[in-house]
């Protein structure tokens, strides 16, 4: 079994910072890509930025040039450093992993979340 922990959400003004970590642990043979996700109250969860395990990230539009994601392999963990917030950024946000496990198969993973709060 598999299970992702996120840390580092919180309450910030606008135009602050935070970091989101995300660690993995438990059978994991390798971690394939990685990524965050975010969900607003009455709102679908959407993509927020990915990362492959060879680097190459993705971001969707409402982050770009404020968000940045990445990731320490050898530490099986994920990133997303987010400058400039605003308060539409307020969302639950979810890490995501692709996981093939000690026992070869292939996984989707969901952390439980990390409730980030931007106040105007």
């Amino acid at each position: 079994q598999v299970q992702l922990a996120e840390s580092g959400g919180g309450l910030v003004q606008a135009g602050g910072s935070l970091r989101l970590s995300c660690a993995a642990s438990g059978s994991i043979f390798t971690l394939n890509g990685m990524g965050w996700y975010r969900q607003a109250p009455g709102k679908q969860r959407e993509l927020v930025a990915t990362i492959t395990s060879s680097g190459y990230t993705t971001y969707a539009d409402s982050g770009k040039g404020r968000f940045t994601i990445s990731r320490d392999n050898a530490q099986n963990t994920v990133f997303l450093q987010m400058n400039n917030l605003k308060p539409e950024d307020t969302a639950v946000y979810y890490c995501h992993a692709e996981v093939w496990t000690s026992r070869r198969e292939y996984r989707e993973v969901w952390g439980q979340g990390t409730l980030v709060t931007v106040s105007s």
